[in-house]
């Protein structure tokens, strides 16, 4: 199976003791978004299917050579009735939807299971991204600082009909949710490449302020990506071809507001309030940015709801399992 790399010339090979990763994409489902709840200006009419992608992230350990696995994001939940009563109102409201494949067949196409999936990594909370956590009896559930507040729902800033949340969504003693990165942090400690470590300070990574060096070497980072929602993350991966993938999430949901032809919408809510898509435009847009000049150094991004990267036939075999 032949990991995700950039459809262009590629970038000189890594040194041959450069840790790195490989990627897939999952599928994950598809919903349809209305365009004016996600750009300016656009049609009052426009409605768009889109993916949920998730990704298969695996890193061999140089000292044992076992792999740690690790996805990133569920995508929709297969049976959408399962969803608690307030989401499923919402959910009507994005069809045409299609739930299959989901996650599990979607690793099941490259010869995995749940139970071989280590760590599950949200991006975010929001309902077209958790799946269906119970198929993961084995897995450690990690999630940004904030989110677990807003599945608790002592979270009080949001508008809008995505802004529900399931409490018991995920199992407390394999949830792991990380340190706020905008407080003093800890000086690091002793440390084994190769070892996954969550619990390690955030550091800056070239522009980007705050980020988690996940296996310690260089492979992955967990990026903190604020203004979609609280706990908003998104993860930067290098492969053994030496192009690095930012991971996205719902930094941004159209590839227009990236290229500045577009802007963020916003609308009206039955009360009249003012909604957007992001929690804190402002901070979003300062996201965006940073994402902007990431993609202006070489770094191939992709967005969860990236239906042009999902539609280019070269990408097709960058699926697991195809």
């Amino acid at each position: 199976m032949a990991p995700i790399f950039v459809q262009q010339e590629a970038p000189p090979s890594p040194p041959p003791d450069t840790a790195t990763v490989t990627v897939h994409a999952l599928s994950a489902g598809h919903l349809t978004l209305p365009e004016g709840h996600f750009v300016y200006p656009s049609s009052a009419t426009a409605r768009n299917t889109v993916p949920s992608l998730s990704f298969l992230i695996q890193h061999d350990n140089p000292s044992t050579g076992n792999p740690t696995r690790i996805v990133f994001d569920l995508g929709l939940r297969r049976d959408v009735n399962r969803y608690s009563e307030p989401i499923r109102r919402h959910a009507a409201t994005r069809e045409p939807l299609a739930t299959q494949p989901d996650v599990v067949k979607s690793l099941a196409k490259g010869g995995l299971t749940p139970d071989d999936i280590d760590y599950v990594i949200y991006s975010h909370v929001h309902w077209d991204h958790i799946g269906e956590p119970r198929d993961f009896t084995h897995s450690t559930f990690v999630v940004g600082h904030g989110a677990t507040d807003l599945l608790h729902g002592t979270s009080t800033a949001l508008r809008g009909g995505h802004s529900f949340f399931e409490p018991d969504l995920l199992p407390p003693d394999r949830t792991i949710e990380l340190s706020d990165p905008k407080r003093a942090q800890k000086e690091p400690g002793p440390h084994e490449p190769g070892m996954l470590d969550l619990n390690q300070p955030w550091t800056s990574l070239g522009h980007l302020p705050r980020t988690m060096d996940v296996f310690q070497d260089g492979s992955l980072y967990i990026v903190d990506a604020p203004g979609h929602l609280p706990g908003h993350v998104n993860l930067l991966a290098t492969t053994e071809l030496g192009q690095q993938i930012y991971l996205a999430g719902d930094a941004c949901h159209d590839r227009r507001i990236m290229t500045g032809e577009r802007e963020i919408g916003e609308w009206r809510d039955a009360e009249g309030q003012v909604c957007c898509i992001h929690a804190d435009r402002r901070e979003a847009e300062e996201t965006i940015e940073r994402i902007r000049r990431l993609e202006g150094q070489g770094v191939e991004v992709i967005f969860a709801h990236d239906v042009e990267w999902e539609g280019n036939e070269l990408n097709q075999g960058r699926f697991w399992g195809v």
